[in-house]
């Protein structure tokens, strides 16, 4: 989620994460990938592409000060919507409806852009475009409290933000290490939990871990962890025709450079290769 102003030690730190974890392949995820549709999408409203995201998830998709939705997902998306001749309509959905299909099954929406790490799990349940974005899940602490790894969280409190692949990791871990695992309906509430001081730790996508230490210097960044996840954008598993589209625009995006400027915009480093 959004325009990186000067980059701070923290900022820095972040570009170098997501530079050393990022491989961004072409390779299809759905079987129709590679083949491109010749009949348009069909959209769930007239002369919109209607985006289901999770708010807030900076800097991929978050609210500015004005009260809009913006964001590195928000963005591409715009491409996307471009492209099909449309405009972008964002809808605020639990982050569950999205990875579930429900979202899609109801005709809430044509696409979920949400940091959605692409998962067989959720490929049981949506299609995913191409992989555009790699991350990898991190710790959050407090600065002052000399947490450095998972070793370090016995007898303390983790939160995470439920139905991602982070509190899939934290519990996965949470019995070796000797820590209770807390679920957050969102990233920001186990982040601020952090900050507070009302639990010890959180686990989330490195990118929006990062982008919270460098607004609140009072938290830190103790580690991250080689998931190795891919993020992707979803929609109904029937719609093989959106797909194409979706891979088409990151494509050529790519190509183009147009991909490497919004990278740039939202992390204030160039694109990794």
């Amino acid at each position: 989620m959004k325009r990186l102003l000067a980059l701070t030690a923290a900022a820095s730190a972040l570009a170098l994460s997501l530079a050393g974890c990022a491989n961004y392949s072409t390779t299809s995820t759905g079987s129709s990938s590679a083949a491109s549709s010749a009949a348009a999408p069909t959209l769930v409203a007239s002369g919109k592409l209607t985006v289901c995201t999770n708010l807030s998830y900076k800097p991929f998709e978050y609210k500015d000060d004005s009260g809009k939705v913006v964001g590195f997902d928000v963005d591409l998306m715009d491409l996307v919507a471009k492209k099909l001749g449309v405009t972008q309509d964002i809808v605020d959905i639990e982050f569950q409806q999205i990875t579930s299909g429900a979202a899609f099954a109801a005709q809430k929406c044509d696409a979920g852009a949400a940091a959605i790490t692409i998962t067989a799990e959720r490929q049981a349940a949506t299609l995913f475009s191409d992989p555009y974005f790699a991350a990898t899940q991190a710790l959050l602490v407090q600065g002052s409290s000399g947490i450095k790894d998972l070793s370090g969280l016995k007898g303390k409190v983790v939160g995470v933000q439920t139905d991602t692949t982070g509190q899939t990791y934290a519990q996965d871990n949470a019995a070796a290490n000797g820590y209770t695992v807390k679920v957050f309906d969102d990233f920001p509430s186990s982040a601020n939990a952090v900050l507070a001081g009302t639990i010890d730790a959180a686990i989330n996508d490195n990118g929006v871990v990062y982008n919270f230490s460098k607004d609140n210097p009072k938290t830190t960044v103790a580690t991250e962890f080689k998931t190795n996840e891919s993020y992707g954008f979803s929609m109904a598993k029937s719609n093989t025709a959106l797909q194409s589209v979706v891979n088409g625009v990151l494509a050529s995006a790519k190509s183009d450079g147009t991909y490497n400027t919004i990278y740039k915009k939202w992390f204030g480093v160039d694109a990794p290769k």
